[in-house]
């Protein structure tokens, strides 16, 4: 039977969640750093051809830095700024996040929930739920070995 999907208020997709996380201006300036390894202000400032202001730059870097995103070092006066995480690592905490909220109600409520990412993952791609269950298989037999 195929569950109508709705969106609760005050729910948020994951899509909205990265939203929140990071603005507009942060996910190109992380862009930037994915792409490049490790910038300068400057860097930055060239990339976007001066359209931002060099200031902004140098604001969104930190803020960036006090999220975690980004580690930096010293180097001469400026300072170089580095991905703390890729891409995936950001996917993946998002979404990480947004299973605990699901679950967050308790052990009645995992099963339901199980059932639903189950019954997603199946209509979209069926590799996608043999990939699933080698998942689940691989971290049963993780756990069991630490026992």
């Amino acid at each position: 039977m195929r569950i109508p999907s709705f969106t609760l208020r005050g729910f948020k997709r994951p899509r909205e969640a990265v939203a929140e996380v990071l603005g507009a201006l942060e996910r190109e300036v992380m862009e930037i750093a994915w792409r490049r390894g490790e910038v300068s202000v400057r860097d930055v400032s060239r990339e976007f051809e001066e359209r931002v202001a060099y200031t902004t730059l140098m604001t969104t870097l930190h803020r960036l830095y006090r999220k975690g995103m980004l580690e930096r070092r010293k180097r001469g006066r400026a300072y170089l700024y580095a991905p703390r995480v890729s891409p995936a690592e950001l996917a993946q905490g998002i979404a990480r996040d947004v299973i605990e909220g699901l679950i967050g109600s308790g052990p009645h409520g995992v099963e339901p929930i199980l059932a639903c990412i189950v019954e997603t993952v199946s209509e979209h791609d069926r590799a996608a739920l043999e990939a699933l269950d080698r998942l689940v298989r691989e971290k049963k037999e993780e756990l069991r070995r630490r026992r």
